[in-house]
């Protein structure tokens, strides 16, 4: 049975991604079962819940309140080049802005459990950008925002005394979308470091091709040095806080950190409006570039909104019903934040 505090990490974990602008309606009928997805779901809703689960805190990003800068480069391969028509593989190098974080919205997390984001603005010639937002986890908590705002919303009230985890195991059986991304999350313990987890896009988007239709993609980044998790000695052991000084010393004792930007392609039939559910395993996979970590702990990254849907000229988001309603649900958050609330 799932406890209070994991609850509220595996809630966390799914991401600050599902704000609305106005109320998004779900394409099903009013059901009478209390344990069914809310109706709908607006950026109010979010951040009234959220206040509740961390309380208020000015000043701070409403999702992945607690991260540090980086800063690096991207270097394309000659296969993205190749096939795919976009100047984000038309460069040599690309600058890098970056923000590895801790998911939730909580500045004070504790980061000994919980998924990690990162955040990357690549900066392109005559002033363009493409932003990608991924987390250590490959799947969303829900196949739409409005199961995710139920899963806080039953977080927000085990928090509060005001249910249980029983009533969490009959939301999740209401909502069978979501137990994918509990499952594959069950048994892992986080990341040792930022740099040494993959990181999940989630939603797919698409690519243009130069002879051919667009191709749906999703992508990962995986660290060239391979993954590592906490030990449960270290998850008991080490303080809340320790991932900005071991990012600190990886820096300056290997000089950088490398990933592999891998896409996975769709085939035909393969849902892109569902993040809750995984593609097949034998889909094609290209490496298109490098991402390289080089320095951190600057504040370069304070005034970037990584919002995945400002994207290079090429790429396209899917019809996933997230992807949607995230860029102006950061512009809200990004208000509210330089705004000191």
């Amino acid at each position: 049975m799932l406890t209070r505090v994991s609850f509220i990490a595996a809630a966390v974990a799914a991401a600050f991604a599902t704000l609305s602008v106005g109320a998004i309606a779900a394409d099903q009928p009013a059901q009478a079962n209390p344990y069914a997805a809310p109706q709908s779901a607006s950026a109010t809703d979010f951040i009234e819940v959220f206040a509740k689960l961390n309380g208020k805190t000015p000043g701070y990003r409403k999702g992945h309140a607690r991260g540090v800068c980086a800063a690096g480069e991207f270097v394309p391969s000659a296969a993205a080049r190749q096939r795919f028509a976009t100047p984000l593989f038309a460069v040599d190098k690309a600058p890098l802005i970056m923000r590895f974080s801790m998911g939730g919205g909580n500045p004070n997390a504790d980061e000994r459990r919980g998924a990690r984001g990162l955040g990357i603005q690549f900066q392109l010639d005559d002033n363009q950008f493409h932003h990608i937002a991924g987390l250590t986890v490959p799947l969303f908590a829900g196949k739409n925002p409005q199961q995710f705002l139920g899963l806080l919303q039953w977080s927000a009230k085990i928090q509060a005394g005001e249910a249980t985890p029983a009533d969490l195991q009959k939301y999740f059986a209401a909502n069978p979308e979501m137990q994918a991304q509990r499952e594959w999350s069950q048994g892992r313990q986080a990341s040792a470091e930022y740099t040494s987890s993959n990181y999940y896009g989630i939603h797919a988007f698409f690519a243009d091709q130069p002879n051919a239709a667009a191709q749906a993609f999703r992508w990962q980044l995986e660290p060239v040095a391979g993954e590592q998790q906490l030990t449960a000695a270290e998850v008991e052991s080490l303080p809340p806080s320790f991932l900005d000084e071991r990012l600190t010393e990886r820096l300056k004792k290997d000089g950088k950190v490398v990933f592999n930007w891998v896409w996975t392609l769709a085939e035909p039939g393969d849902a892109t409006n569902n993040p809750a559910q995984l593609w097949p395993a034998d889909r094609e996979q290209v490496t298109v570039g490098t991402i390289t970590v080089t320095s951190s702990g600057s504040d370069q990254c304070e005034p970037v909104n990584f919002d995945p849907m400002r994207v290079a000229l090429g790429i396209s988001p899917s019809d996933d019903p997230v992807l949607p309603i995230r860029s102006v649900a950061y512009a809200i958050s990004q208000g509210m934040r330089l705004n000191n609330q």
